[in-house]
């Protein structure tokens, strides 16, 4: 078979979502080619020449792009069968032929084997059982095209890879739980070494491991990082880990830190404790301050989400986040796209079980992928689109964090004090965020050439 991948978007990184299966495929016999859309522009010549076309989403912003892609595929070969795969995939069950969810390298070959299995998710444990074919990057853009770690003023090559799949913990707002309903499957060791050896020799300098929760299988994840950095001593990371991880395992820091950690990134969310409590988060704003305190005593920055614009949101509550910020020190460590994340309540939602939620929401929209929502005062909705539209404005024009900083707070009325010219922290150079709507600079790479 003749088989195009295409990548949406994936956080800056090369994606690993087309790169994994793309090496199973041709490992299977199948003739592959990709198209990464974050980084390349639409060309109709390979979806003509593909027998099967399957659309990476693997979160939101990827989901709303594909619901084009799916469209210009069509245009182009509308006989041909198309499956979106990855978490988001079946919110694209009224377009895709197929749609995949869970564990998909395997299944997605099997798909282009012929098999016709009905199943959505799947959740088996291949990849935990090692010895799979190496994701074919060599078939993608190279690393100087994507993500980069700005450090002491110079950007370095950045490989990605995960450790393990899903998540052991259900917060409600999160759309992993939806597909992976408390579970993880671990990726085996060696073939995490492999990947990291083989993007290290396309010049990686620093690795980011995506895990949903790095330390939800924390002795494996010490594992892997202690392998790494035995492999590659030079190599730095970061990592995701939620808060009250990073407050449980408080003894792996000084570790990781000796290893290369520069920064971990963390779900903080919100600085009200009745919001965090509605999302099931399991800390409060008094564990955030002491998860920064933490990692800093180490040597290591914490990056947090942030998700300020919830049903129960008040302008006063995005202000308190804008004064915690800049009371922890963190203007440097908030991409700015952070201030303007609203909640997105996709298709099985858990938050779709709090009555209050389930009374105010509107009938789940395909083309948006969540169901619509307002907030109990329409004040708080225009500040969310003004802060939208004035930080996409920002960042287009290059402004820096600390100005963006600055905006936001002028445009919320937040009065957090002097923003210090020394801000600056380790980053990655990515700018946007999975829970994000796309801009319209990403969806211009599936206009015509």
């Amino acid at each position: 078979m003749r088989v195009l991948l295409i990548g949406c978007y994936e956080l800056g990184h090369q994606p690993l979502q087309v790169a994994g299966p793309a090496g199973r495929l041709r490992a299977a016999g199948h003739e592959v080619r990709t198209l990464d859309l974050a980084v390349e522009a639409w060309d109709p010549e390979p979806a003509a020449w593909a027998d099967r076309v399957g659309i990476a989403v693997p979160m939101h912003t990827a989901m709303r792009i594909a619901r084009r892609v799916v469209d210009l595929v069509r245009d182009v070969a509308p006989a041909t069968p198309v499956c979106a795969y990855g978490l988001y995939a079946p919110m694209l069950a009224d377009v895709a032929d197929r749609v995949l969810a869970g564990e998909t390298d395997a299944t997605l070959t099997d798909w282009v084997d012929g098999a016709d299995d009905a199943n959505v998710v799947v959740l088996d444990r291949r990849a935990a059982a090692g010895g799979g074919p190496l994701p074919a990057r060599d078939l993608l853009p190279g690393l100087d095209r994507y993500a980069r770690l700005a450090i002491a003023g110079e950007e370095r090559p950045v490989a990605y890879v995960e450790a393990s799949h899903g998540c052991a913990h259900r917060c409600r707002h999160c759309p992993v739980p939806v597909v992976y309903d408390g579970r993880i499957r671990v990726v085996a060791l060696d073939d995490v070494l492999r990947d990291v050896e083989q993007q290290v020799a396309a010049g990686a300098r620093h690795v980011t491991f995506g895990d949903p929760d790095f330390c939800n299988s924390v002795h494996h994840a010490r594992r892997v990082v202690a392998a790494v950095h035995e492999r590659f001593p030079d190599l730095t990371f970061d990592c995701t880990v939620k808060v009250e991880h990073v407050l449980r395992h408080a003894g792996i820091w000084p570790e990781f830190a000796e290893r290369g950690c520069l920064f971990v990134v963390s779900a903080f969310e919100s600085t009200d404790d009745t919001v965090l409590a509605h999302l099931d988060k399991g800390h409060t704003v008094a564990d955030e301050a002491a998860a920064v305190a933490l990692l800093r005593r180490h040597g290591i920055e914490v990056r947090p989400t942030w998700l300020p614009f919830t049903p129960w949101t008040t302008t006063s509550h995005v202000a308190d986040l804008l004064r915690f910020v800049a009371d922890q020190g963190l203007i440097g460590n908030v991409d700015p796209v952070q201030y303007t994340i609203r909640l997105l309540i996709p298709k099985g939602s858990l938050l779709l079980d709090l009555p209050d939620v389930a009374a105010r929401v509107g009938a789940y929209d395909d083309t948006l992928g969540a169901h619509p929502w307002a907030a109990s005062d329409p004040v708080v909705d225009a500040l969310q689109a003004r802060l939208a539209a004035l930080v996409e404005a920002e960042l287009a024009a290059g402004a820096p964090t600390g100005e963006i900083f600055a905006a936001v707070c002028a445009a919320c009325g937040a009065d957090p004090g002097p923003v210090p010219a020394d801000i600056d922290r380790p980053r990655l150079t990515e700018p946007w965020f999975c829970c994000a709507e796309p801009t319209a600079g990403q969806f211009g790479t599936l206009d015509p050439v």
